[in-house]
């Protein structure tokens, strides 16, 4: 069957052989994805997990599980906090309290809680980034003062999205380290994909992003994983030069993480900026709909991978 034809409405690109030719079943080599996998495992973390996106933390007390612990999340004069959602007192859930004055005030006995320690409790380290709000539990891990970020466009227009599935981290980076599947699983979303360059951690496709029936915008777009629970698209060719898309895997518990996705999308069009200025409040919904319909997809196949390596397959 021969490939559907496009009419790229961005910026034509230079021509790039692909690797093969062969199907992409054909292609798509599960040892080079085993083992670009692997190696993301074994990079640096930090210590640090993405807790959610920096406009999803408000002034309200929001409970997260982050590896296997509650956690209570608020904003206090603008800066997000994170600590055990468990009162030191008596071991009510902060989550369920309101916020007075910038303190988290526990629902059963009225303990205000803020950024002081208070006994055993005390606020986690936490940075925002203005995308995302990360958290540095206390772990075996070797804690570095600032999240492990990827280079990131100095301006772009930002929508995160925010889903769980029944995995774990690793399965949502092996998902991303196999572009092969990508037409044949987002039909709705992707026209065409041809990997044009590949090492050992890194992968590069030329993609074709469906704008419409015949319509479609053709970039060149690179993976690789600054740390174990993250990789990162970043358009390297094409419309967009320097946007990225950033998933972030958080485990939840044992075989359920959240998937955290960024999206920041940038331009060297004048119009472009201008455009977002106007109108982004009413594009970051559109953008991180389509995001998650992409990962309600993707979500099976991680979770379909954890099954098997549950199995023993």
């Amino acid at each position: 069957m021969s490939e559907p034809k496009f009419i790229n409405i961005g910026r034509k690109l230079p021509p790039a052989e692909p690797i093969s030719d062969v199907p992409d079943w054909q292609q798509a080599q599960p040892a080079w994805i085993e083992n670009a996998l692997q190696h993301a495992i074994s990079l640096p973390s930090g210590g640090w997990y993405v807790v959610d996106g920096s406009r999803a933390i408000g002034e309200s007390p929001e409970r997260y599980r982050i590896a296997g612990e509650d956690y209570v999340v608020w904003r206090s004069e603008g800066s997000p906090v994170v600590a055990s959602d468990s009162c030191p007192h008596m071991g009510a859930r902060l989550s369920d309290g309101f916020v007075r004055d910038g303190c988290v005030v526990c629902p059963w006995h009225g303990l205000a809680l803020g950024n002081e320690a208070h006994g055993s409790w005390r606020p986690l380290p936490v940075f925002d980034d203005g995308v995302l709000v990360w958290v540095r539990p206390e772990s075996d891990e070797e804690g570095t003062l600032e999240p492990i970020l990827p280079p990131r466009p100095e301006r772009y227009f930002d929508a995160v999205m925010r889903l769980e599935a029944r995995c774990d981290p690793r399965d949502v980076v092996a998902n991303r380290l196999d572009p092969w599947h990508g037409v044949h699983f987002h039909p709705h979303s992707f026209g065409r994909l041809k990997v044009i360059e590949r090492d050992e951690t890194t992968i590069t496709v030329r993609v074709v992003y469906r704008m419409g029936k015949r319509l479609g915008m053709e970039v060149d777009a690179r993976f690789h994983c600054p740390e174990p629970r993250t990789i990162v698209m970043t358009i390297i060719r094409g419309e967009g030069v320097g946007s990225v898309v950033e998933t972030h895997a958080t485990p939840i518990e044992p075989g359920r993480s959240a998937v955290i996705e960024a999206t920041l999308a940038a331009s060297d069009r004048p119009q472009f900026h201008t455009f977002f200025r106007a109108f982004g409040g009413l594009m970051r919904p559109m953008v991180e709909k389509r995001a998650r319909r992409l990962w309600v997809e993707d979500g099976a196949y991680a979770e379909r991978r954890y099954e098997l390596r549950c199995n023993g397959n």
